[in-house]
């Protein structure tokens, strides 16, 4: 391979696995794990996370802040960039992954994972439909980014009915086609 930094990136919308799988592929390769997001920089704020999350709906400061921070620090080693724009802003990544699952099952995930969050799934249903929305239409207006097409996408993981390590093997499986066909 060059002497260029290289890495994966990996976006999906909120309940496909984004985290789990880029946190496993890092792992894996060896490669430093990227996953600055609004959550992080609510800590560094001091903000709440729903604080941050809101704010950035009417300030595109802080989407700019997260994403330029998730770049800067994803060219600087071999990494895994997990953010729900990493296929659109990391030009240089050697590999990009949208992870794509039903909103159904998304919100199902969503539920699980956060409990606290949510009296019931009907409740998880809802906000993720409403973030989804929010998501499209900020990240529209920011950059000028359509985060349903992601047809440019290197590789495309229908995510409904397998599991992480799965995914994580369909996507190492991929990366190392890549890295075979350049030595050659």
């Amino acid at each position: 391979m060059s002497n260029k930094v290289i890495g994966i990136a990996v976006s999906g919308k909120s309940g496909c696995g984004n985290t789990t799988t880029s946190l496993e592929l890092a792992r894996k390769l060896g490669f430093r794990l990227v996953n600055y997001t609004f959550r992080n920089l609510a800590v560094e704020e001091g903000l709440e996370f729903e604080q941050v999350r809101k704010l950035a709906e009417t300030d595109s400061k802080w989407d700019k802040l997260v994403d330029e921070r998730q770049v800067r620090e994803a060219n600087a080693h071999p990494s895994v960039l997990a953010s729900r724009l990493a296929i659109w802003m990391w030009k240089e990544a050697r590999l990009k992954v949208y992870l794509d699952a039903p909103l159904a099952i998304r919100a199902g995930r969503v539920f699980e994972r956060e409990p606290e969050n949510f009296p019931s799934y009907e409740a998880a249903l809802r906000h993720t439909s409403e973030r989804d929305v929010r998501d499209h239409e900020r990240y529209k207006s920011i950059y000028g980014i359509d985060n349903d097409d992601w047809g440019f996408a290197d590789l495309v993981i229908d995510v409904s009915s397998i599991k992480p390590p799965e995914v994580v093997r369909i996507i190492l499986d991929r990366f190392e086609s890549l890295r075979t066909g350049e030595d050659h």
